[in-house]
């Protein structure tokens, strides 16, 4: 009889799992949130069409303005996004060290349970500037990436402090500025990318990402 937690008995697919680290400061309010918000609910209904993605992409948010954890890892087809308020300043620093934290002990439960599991992705999306110290968080995301731990993606909604994103990220993946606010757009490639990489062998070589056509990259 199968041993261990019981999401993985009863579904022991590898995982994809994706953090999404999402700035929910004051200066989100209005029209950005309600846009995100409605960008979220479109990546799950998207990547719940698939029915191999839907058992293998895990799902976490973090939000920052201040940190909350607002969903714990889970697969799409018991994901329900909540909805998010914008409120507060912008401590980025602190929401990327509790999500490499967060990453780093959901992979030891994989470890665990006998769980295959994908390159993690975090994805962030910020409009604004660190209000806190941000560089201890920067050099744990280089090391991570030096060591093939992860893929550390981040979107620039417009007023993000860019220069920031690109110390953040790595050179060769460096900060995209969102086209106004469509993240309807940029969740769907963010969707298909994960139907992707579900699809794909665990272990394999880096799996080639749809074109980016809902932002751009700045120097």
């Amino acid at each position: 009889m199968p041993v261990g937690m019981p999401e993985f008995v009863d579904n022991p697919e590898p995982r994809c799992p994706v953090i999404l680290l999402c700035d929910t400061s004051g200066s989100m309010s209005g029209a950005p949130i309600d846009a995100l918000n409605t960008g979220l609910a479109a990546f799950r209904e998207e990547v719940s069409m698939d029915e191999q993605a839907s058992l293998r992409v895990e799902v976490a948010m973090v939000t920052f303005g201040p940190v909350r954890l607002a969903q714990d890892f889970a697969t799409i087809d018991n994901l329900t996004p909540p909805r998010l308020i914008a409120d507060g300043v912008t401590p980025m620093g602190e929401a990327i060290n509790y999500a490499l934290d967060l990453l780093e002990d959901r992979k030891e439960i994989y470890k665990n349970n006998g769980i295959q599991y994908y390159r993690p992705w975090v994805f962030l999306i910020t409009d604004g500037a660190p209000t806190d110290i941000w560089h201890i968080a920067a050099q744990r995301v280089s090391q991570a990436e030096r060591e093939r731990r992860l893929l550390f993606f981040a979107v620039g909604v417009e007023g993000a402090d860019m220069n920031t994103l690109r110390q953040i990220t790595p050179s060769e993946r460096p900060p995209v500025l969102l086209d106004g606010l469509d993240f309807k757009s940029m969740f769907q490639w963010l969707s298909t990318s994960m139907k992707r990489v579900s699809s794909s062998q665990v272990g394999g070589t880096m799996i080639a990402l749809p074109p980016v056509g809902w932002g751009r990259i700045t120097n």
